[in-house]
């Protein structure tokens, strides 16, 4: 085989290896990742060009943040992963639950990026996508760019009724536009380490089973208050 295809291929298989590995991550490691997350969502909220506008989190229903990351030469690959927090019916905001965030794809690209998002979620539906364990973002479910702060009285209404609101630091967007994210997928394995507990992804966000360690009631608050 050519060995400049080799390389890519190794990378690629490193990247899922990664993901198939979770059941061996230190939980200081998806601490970490709780923490990123966390850091992410305070850094476009301290921002008027990036903050998400009050208006948004009062139709929230879920939250998705992602960390990825993009390099490649002929063969590009997306990695990541992220957290997912859902809305429950009393009003309180679920645990952090991690999932993957992760593409491949063929094609010249060369270099490296990080990619920060975060999505907000309008239904109750789109969460529950990921329980079948993956969907594709502006695939399965429909996303649009969201508008900042600064922007929000310039755009229509029916923008906020997408499915999907994506801010994302890597790529201005026009708010309104229609988005594609790549896919998330869920990771129970890394739940289980993180949480110490067997329970899997639906019941982890919708009941009251796990109390929440003190490594993940920061980022918890902090969305509480975002969307009381």
């Amino acid at each position: 085989m050519n060995k400049l295809l080799v390389l890519p291929l190794i990378a690629i298989l490193g990247a899922t290896s990664v993901r198939a590995n979770d059941t061996h991550t230190p939980r200081s490691d998806l601490v970490v990742r709780v923490e990123t997350c966390e850091a992410i969502i305070r850094e476009f909220m301290a921002s008027p060009a990036t903050s998400i506008p009050r208006g948004v989190w009062q139709n929230a229903r879920g939250v998705m943040i992602l960390s990825q990351f993009k390099a490649g030469l002929i063969f590009g690959v997306k990695g990541g992963y992220g957290v997912l927090m859902v809305k429950k019916p009393n009003g309180r905001w679920s645990l952090p639950v991690l999932i993957d965030a992760s593409e491949a794809s063929l094609g010249l690209q060369v270099g490296a990026k990080s990619v920060d998002t975060v999505c907000v979620l309008t239904d109750d539906a789109t969460p529950r996508l990921l329980f079948t364990n993956r969907y594709n973002i502006g695939v399965d479910a429909k996303a649009v760019a969201g508008p900042s702060s600064a922007e929000y009285e310039d755009y229509a209404k029916h923008i906020f009724l997408a499915p999907v609101l994506v801010y994302s630091k890597s790529v201005g967007l026009f708010a309104g536009a229609t988005v594609k994210a790549g896919h998330v997928q869920r990771n129970d394995p890394a739940n289980f380490i993180l949480y110490n507990t067997s329970y899997t992804m639906p019941e982890l966000l919708y009941s009251d089973w796990v109390t929440p360690p003190a490594e993940v009631q920061p980022l918890m608050s902090y969305v509480q208050q975002l969307a009381p």
